[in-house]
């Protein structure tokens, strides 16, 4: 599988040149929502990404399934190279969006001791009804 498309390599590099932008003019760093997550089908192993690198370097948050999740850079070239049984490597979730920046995640992760558990409960907070979802009574 090609881990990266066209697209969410610009995504990628976009955010990268908007954290360059930023330092180079002396704002805060932006908090961009993850852009992909790879994941190893028969493991634990996560990884969310929010920045790459000219030499395929990513930014994000790995969590390798010892219950300490931790952001900081991984390369892509070694995601690709990891060859696991029965012929699979890491993969990419095809599914993933998201909306919520890469420090809640990271928030979350080191609280639960996992990406995946992060994951839930951002997904569960994101189903509980805000007040004006809830249907409210008629007036009387």
């Amino acid at each position: 599988m090609n881990l990266l498309t066209s697209e969410i390599r610009e995504a990628l590099l976009k955010n990268t040149r908007a954290r360059l932008h930023a330092n180079a003019l002396g704002h805060p760093e932006p908090d961009p929502a993850p852009v992909v997550r790879f994941f190893n089908p028969v493991g634990s192993g996560t990884w969310l990404a929010t920045e790459i690198d000219e030499d395929d370097i990513l930014f994000g948050l790995a969590d390798l399934g010892f219950g300490c999740p931790e952001l900081g850079s991984f390369s892509l070239r070694e995601l690709q190279s990891v060859r696991l049984p029965l012929g699979l490597g890491i993969e990419r979730d095809i599914l993933f969006e998201s909306a919520v920046p890469l420090s809640t995640y990271a928030r979350l992760a080191r609280r639960t001791g996992s990406i995946l558990l992060a994951e839930a409960e951002i997904h569960r907070r994101a189903s509980v009804p805000t007040l004006g979802d809830v249907e409210q009574p008629p007036d009387a």
